[in-house]
């Protein structure tokens, strides 16, 4: 059974990785329990023939109790021998089987097995795993310092290619990721307009990036990237308090132009109101006196005083 390298998007991230030289394939392997049962028998059968030999060598004819004897020895090491190919595959693991320095197939049946005594036989975590970035501090894309960390969720899918492609695929995953998340952190502002990608506004999007670029930086190992995500996103410390400023300074603008934009939409509501029903008429200089007395209420920040006009507008 072999196993499909993953699929990357490469129309959205250029990496040039080279393609693997080996795919993984199914080993030829075979029931440990009945390897297990035979190599015993066999055990047995030589110690009971080394055992014949000896009592023919010392009851009647030495030469035939020599070589009853040395075949006996000589089946014990074949057969203790032969049991060194019985390889244990507990789930979640997998053994990558090579002959000689050459690949010939990996083991993912669970249980006991039995392949070549002369294999070598590498044991390889097919688990999900976790890997959690460092706090880099980089630049983004306008220059400013930002401090980033992300945490991907992998796997290996092709045995061979992570143990014949790089020299540890673990160490390599690791190192691609934080280099993926450096290059995302680069290329897009922290803080933008709205019409303007950035880190902060734009989480899912970033994410769904980060993901394709570790996912090819990583295929050529053979491991699978199921999720990435972000976990820390801010300014460096020396530029953080002059960024907060800067935001609140924005935030405060934002507010008080959404509360301008709304007294003037109740002004406006109000007037045609008092015009559509006549309940009052008023002249151009009376409207401008309430639409001036309606805005200070509706967008002051302190809490207004009531006065009471005893005269007239004119007096």
């Amino acid at each position: 059974m072999s196993t499909e390298a993953p699929q990357v998007d490469v129309e959205h991230v250029v990496v040039d990785m080279p393609e693997p030289s080996v795919r993984e394939h199914h080993a030829k392997d075979h029931s440990g329990l009945l390897a297990l049962l035979a190599g015993l028998l066999g055990m047995l059968a030589c110690l009971a023939i080394g055992i014949a030999g000896i009592v023919v060598a010392a009851d009647h004819s030495a030469p035939v109790g020599a070589v009853l004897i040395v075949v006996g020895v000589l089946g014990l090491i074949a057969a203790f021998f032969a049991l060194c190919g019985l390889t244990a595959v507990a789930p979640g693991e997998a053994r990558v089987v090579a002959l000689f320095g050459r690949y010939v197939g990996t083991i993912r049946t669970t249980g006991l097995r039995w392949v070549n005594p002369f294999t070598t036989r590498k044991k390889v975590s097919t688990r999900i795993r976790n890997h959690e970035s460092g706090v880099a501090k980089v630049n983004d894309a306008d220059g400013n310092p930002i401090e980033i960390a992300a945490v991907v969720v992998w796997q290996v899918k092709d045995t061979a290619q992570a143990v014949f492609e790089v020299d540890d695929f673990v160490e390599f995953v690791a190192i691609q990721s934080e280099t993926a998340v450096r290059h995302i952190a680069t290329s897009y502002p922290y803080d933008a307009a709205p019409e303007v990608m950035s880190l902060r506004d734009n989480a899912e999007e970033i994410t769904a990036k980060l993901s394709l670029e570790i996912a090819a930086r990583v295929a050529s190992a053979g491991v699978h990237v199921i999720e990435s995500r972000i976990t820390r996103l801010a300014y460096a410390p020396e530029i953080a308090q002059a960024m907060l400023r800067r935001q609140q300074a924005g935030a405060v603008v934002a507010a008080r132009s959404r509360i301008v934009e709304g007294a003037v939409g109740m002004v406006e509501a109000a007037l045609e109101r008092l015009d559509r029903e006549n309940i009052i008429e008023l002249d151009e200089e009376r409207k401008a006196t309430m639409v001036s007395n309606l805005l200070v209420v509706l967008c002051s920040e302190q809490s207004t005083q009531p006065v009471i006009n005893a005269g007239s507008l004119y007096t």
